[in-house]
């Protein structure tokens, strides 16, 4: 094997302290910006031309970025290559008015974020981060739960000898939505009356320096306490909160940054967005037009006349790599598996054709001759890769954000690291399969093939 590339063992150790920190969108975007400038790369609004060999980034209400190492032909004649990966993650997020008192005891009122399942929230660690924002624009960070001697916060269960009735309803029925919230709290001074809730709003006057009132305009999140760690006894596995889809945007962002003393002939980049888990709205998803004016800030900088047809063309001649994870067969439930077209873990990184539904909803649906491309590119580096579907297709689906890529006119494939546990509070995948997703990325982003 090439010595271009970091040793599996390396990689996977970089991987797993970057998932421990990048707990957040907004945690991933700050690491994700430091390794970034550690090796070179500047503020998009810092350069007022760009040339080959440049290498620049532009991030955007700091929780998606966009980085590039300029190649040798102008953007506008050849577009760019793309490894476009989220980092955001299914979650709880605290309501604007969060805090409530029940029984004595504080909660935070809380709000599903993506796709989970309830039931493997309850009884857990849970961390609290985030940010809150007074009304004079002055910001406090939060981060409980993580850090030596931090408390953690619990949403609590019913024992078994009384969850008789429990027991009896369906999965999405016996554990509501609403009563998804950990106890935050729970001193009660002295007297006959006391109520707990004053206490801890002293607590965070005191301790942030804010009033219940600043954690209207706050952005706080409930997630997994705990750092990443290996699975088995072979430590061939790895375990962690946000697998989807940090595993696959740090091996774009580490694929980026090996090859980044290297001039490219066409401009290779890499997106980390954030809002895939709801469906890539708002202003920092894949369907704002983040990634669009980004390229339209780079052709600016690199044409005389940037006309708007010279972005359209750049973005038609553009390729991509949606880099989302995919499910990995289960031993246990083999009944979802399509025979034969199921990614399986240790059996390196999943290229997908399609995603979506049943019909091919919401799926991009990649050309042969793109895929062809890939499969060059992937066989000339001697990378492990795999071809597969996610699951039969009356059991489900899911998407990534390939579909409004492909909007654009250019050729995307799906291919991400298989996983198991998708969208837990703690997902697994293979210490293998990480390591060939970085070296898929970086044979992509590397390769004079276009």
């Amino acid at each position: 094997m090439s010595k271009k590339y970091l040793s599996q063992e390396k990689y996977c150790e970089e991987y797993m302290r970057y998932l421990g920190i990048a707990k957040t969108a907004r945690r991933s975007y700050a690491e994700s910006v430091r390794l970034l400038k550690a090796k070179g790369f500047r503020e998009i609004s810092s350069f007022k031309t760009l040339k080959a060999g440049d290498k620049v980034y532009r991030g955007y209400e700091d929780r998606t970025v966009m980085a590039a190492v300029i190649g040798k032909r102008k953007i506008a004649e050849a577009g760019l290559k793309v490894v476009g990966g989220h980092t955001d993650a299914p979650r709880l997020d605290l309501k604007p008015k969060p805090l409530y008192e029940k029984g004595g005891c504080v909660y935070f009122d809380c709000h599903m974020y993506g796709g989970i399942k309830k039931y493997q929230w309850l009884t857990l660690p849970l961390a609290l981060y985030g940010t809150i924002v007074r009304k004079d624009g002055s910001k406090v960070l939060v981060s409980v739960g993580d850090n030596d001697g931090d408390p953690v916060f619990m949403i609590s269960d019913i024992l078994p000898h009384l969850g008789k009735d429990q027991a009896q309803k369906k999965r999405d029925e016996f554990f509501p939505a609403e009563d998804l919230d950990p106890v935050c709290w729970s001193t009660l001074p002295d007297g006959k009356d006391a109520k707990a809730k004053p206490g801890l709003v002293e607590y965070l006057k005191k301790t942030y320096k804010v009033s219940e009132d600043d954690l209207l305009s706050a952005e706080l999140e409930i997630v997994p306490a705990g750092m990443p760690r290996y699975v088995g006894l072979d430590k061939a596995l790895i375990t962690g909160y946000g697998h989807d889809d940090r595993v696959c945007s740090f091996a774009g962002l580490k694929a980026l940054l090996d090859a980044a003393d290297v001039v490219p002939d066409v401009t290779a980049s890499i997106l980390m967005c954030d809002k895939e888990e709801i469906g890539s709205v708002g202003s920092t998803g894949m369907q704002s037009s983040f990634f669009e004016n980004t390229v339209a800030e780079m052709i600016e900088r690199q044409e005389k006349n940037a006309r708007d047809i010279l972005v359209r063309r750049a973005l038609e001649k553009s390729t991509m790599l949606s880099a989302d994870v995919t499910a990995a067969a289960d031993p246990h439930f083999p009944d979802v598996d399509s025979t034969g077209n199921e990614a399986r873990l240790h059996k390196g990184i999943a290229a997908s054709k399609y995603t979506g539904g049943a019909s091919k909803g919401d799926a991009s649906d990649c050309s042969p001759e793109f895929i062809a491309t890939i499969r060059k590119i992937m066989d000339a580096e001697k990378v492990v890769w795999q071809m597969a579907e996610l699951g039969k297709m009356e059991k489900g689906g899911g998407g990534t954000i390939s579909q409004y890529m492909a909007r654009f006119g250019m050729q995307v494939l799906d291919m991400g690291t298989p996983m198991w546990n998708m969208h837990a509070p703690w997902e697994i995948v293979s210490k293998s399969d990480c390591y060939q997703t970085y070296r898929a990325y970086s044979a992509y982003l590397r390769s004079k093939v276009k």
